[in-house]
């Protein structure tokens, strides 16, 4: 699971499904790879961040379950 926070403040959880079945070492690899595919890394300063290519905010996280 990806969580992004856009710019209007709403959070949003984006799935990210494996076939077959991966561990959690494998799902967070994964959730590196996609967050470097479909965002920029800006800082230092305070607006550090993961934000999204396509300019609707920023990947807060990634969550294996």
């Amino acid at each position: 699971m990806i969580l992004i926070l856009l710019f209007n403040g709403t959070v949003v959880r984006e799935r990210l499904n494996f076939n077959p079945p991966v561990t959690v070492l494998d799902c967070l690899a994964a959730g590196d790879t996609y967050r470097e595919e479909v965002s920029t890394y800006r800082g230092p300063g305070k607006d550090q961040g993961w934000y999204l290519n396509d300019g609707r905010g920023t990947i807060q996280g990634i969550y294996c379950e």
